[in-house]
């Protein structure tokens, strides 16, 4: 008889390990036993370091290990010159792999100085055709290397820079979120709306007014918003906070205690610290809430530090809002700071758009990668029908736009990031597209001429150039 078959598994089994967790694999062995090594220790075995003296020490030391290998395993030809293979070029080739082609001809330099060490009075036998051939690959390997390095360091600043706007984002639609609630919940008890919060804010540095003045309309305002009854800001770099205050608010008199372990963990994690999150209790904190002011790139501003408060106001949806009206001033600081040598040359530029621009500009001098420009020119007849606001309500989400209004016409300028030629003819046929579908006439009929103007040279060049072509 047949032997039975085992039944077929059930298909739920599948799908239940399909969807629920992958099980958890034995550890590997080999034959003696012995683990694989942990992924951890192999990625920094193939991690590369910027400091010149290891890069230097790498290119000595591998060739330098090669060569004693050689004179252990084969002391008669210790480079494998005249061997079936020339295993001694694995040496410079991975560190060329590693640190490009100069760094593969030093190792080459090393195992041309091993064999004329080892050859010494017999100059005659030198392998030229050996040596020849490695240096062609090494050459090939590193310039292989140098160019996916470039790739990498290119890719790495543009995730950077979606980073930061995806960052920027995501404190928009918190602050979203939490105005529509407090709208519903507390809009009857609070002296003033998210809305208002926010405006004010934006007023602090759109205004021509000292530091100090910004930092004490800031805490009067979390004071009026949050419920703080003593709190002071502080200046503060990355590891170090000064002692005294730039504004205080309340009953406070006493200047900072820099060795206080909340803020000192508040600049070790760069986060907002309150007294229940201290790393060990048995420390003793006089504070009850430390937070830092932060841009996107994450530099530090300063330290608020809060003393007293009420005590349902200590809860988190609270400090939660207190980090976030940090954060949006510190852009705002971030923003006017990098913004206001544009926007006092061209007074009408938005300091947004001014902000975006020089971001963008020193983006393309850093890693080459273009942003591009594309000014929609309006006619009287097209301003007639409304046409250069409708058009800026299609912009994308990235964009950046200015309407530049002149005596006789309009300029809509999209600033369009990481944008090149392909990006702008993509977007005027999209609005070739719009026009015919809306009027039935192509954009030129309609009085609209759009321009593609390149973000390069400098901003405020670019900016200008937007400015005369409304103007001229």
């Amino acid at each position: 008889m047949p032997p039975e078959k085992s039944p077929p598994p059930h298909p739920a089994a599948g799908r239940r390990r399909a969807v629920g967790a992958a099980p958890t694999p034995a550890p590997a062995k080999g034959r003696a036993g012995l683990r694989p090594l942990p992924e951890q220790l192999l990625g920094k075995l193939a991690a590369t370091d910027t400091r010149p003296a290891v890069m230097l020490l790498e290119t000595l030391l591998l060739p330098g290990l090669a060569i004693a290998l050689g004179l252990l395993l084969h002391p008669q030809d210790p480079i494998w010159s005249e061997g079936d293979f020339p295993w001694a070029w694995f040496a410079p080739v991975i560190v060329a792999l590693r640190y490009g082609p100069l760094a593969g001809l030093g190792g080459a330099v090393v195992l041309l100085a091993g064999w004329l060490l080892a050859n010494v009075g017999h100059y005659d036998r030198f392998p030229q055709l050996f040596f020849l051939g490695g240096l062609i690959l090494v050459l090939i390997v590193g310039e292989f290397s140098s160019l996916w390095q470039a790739r990498t360091r290119r890719a790495e600043n543009v995730q950077l820079y979606l980073d930061q706007r995806l960052e920027h984002l995501v404190r928009q639609y918190y602050l979203l979120r939490l105005s529509h609630d407090r709208l519903e919940q507390e809009l009857i008890g609070r002296p003033m709306s998210m809305r208002d919060a926010l405006a004010t804010l934006q007023s602090v540095d759109a205004q021509e007014q000292d530091p100090a003045q910004g930092a004490q309309t800031l805490l009067r305002l979390l004071a009026q918003y949050c419920q703080l009854e003593s709190a002071a800001l502080h200046a503060a770099t990355d590891d170090h906070a000064e002692a005294e205050p730039v504004a205080r608010i309340g009953s406070g008199t006493d200047p900072l205690d820099t060795r206080d372990p909340l803020v000192l963990q508040a600049l070790e994690t760069r986060k907002l610290c309150h007294i229940s999150q201290l790393l060990t209790h048995q420390q003793q904190t006089r504070y009850l809430a430390v937070a830092p002011l932060l841009d996107l790139g994450g530099e530090i501003y300063g330290l608020l530090v809060i003393e007293d408060m009420p005590f349902f106001s200590l809860q988190d949806e609270n400090l939660q809002t207190i980090n976030l009206l940090l954060g949006y001033y510190t852009d705002g600081l971030a923003m006017q700071t990098l913004a206001r040598p544009l926007v006092e040359r061209i007074p009408d530029c938005p300091a947004d758009f001014a902000f975006e621009a020089q971001r963008l500009a020193h983006m393309r001098d850093t890693t080459r990668v273009p942003s591009i420009i594309v000014a929609l020119e309006f006619l009287p007849r097209a301003i007639e029908r409304g046409l250069p606001s409708q058009i800026e309500r299609l912009k994308r989400e990235l964009d950046e736009s200015w309407l530049i209004a002149g005596p006789e016409r309009q300029v809509l300028a999209m600033l369009m990031p990481l944008g090149d030629q392909a990006t702008a003819e993509g977007y005027i046929n999209r609005l070739e597209g719009w026009a015919q579908q809306k009027n039935g006439q192509p954009l030129a009929e309609a009085g609209i001429f759009p321009h593609v103007v390149p973000l390069d040279g400098e901003p405020l060049a670019v900016l200008e150039r937007l400015h005369r072509m409304a103007h001229a």
